[in-house]
């Protein structure tokens, strides 16, 4: 498990965004298996549209304690994986 920090957080955002746009030539694919994202802030709805961040990807995760997320993203995790907003 591995804790991630805002920053470290903004920059594999970044990179995976860049990743993206240049149809996988530059950046990075975000992979957030094992990352503890308690308290990050998810919530851009737009973080969701680019990234394609989805339950599946959510669900590597470690835990999601007080993450803020998209409000219809937060409600597919308490439907599908309440334990990962439970410390």
């Amino acid at each position: 498990m591995s804790k991630i920090s805002p920053e470290e957080l903004s920059k594999i955002l970044k990179e995976h965004k860049r990743w993206c746009d240049t149809n996988e030539g530059e950046g990075k694919k975000a992979d957030l298996s094992g990352a503890d994202l308690q308290d990050a802030d998810l919530q851009d709805a737009n973080l969701t549209q680019v990234l394609g961040l989805n339950i599946e990807q959510l669900s590597k995760v470690v835990t999601l304690y007080k993450a803020e997320l998209d409000p219809e993203l937060k409600k597919q995790v308490k439907d599908k994986y309440p334990h990962l907003l439970i410390f």
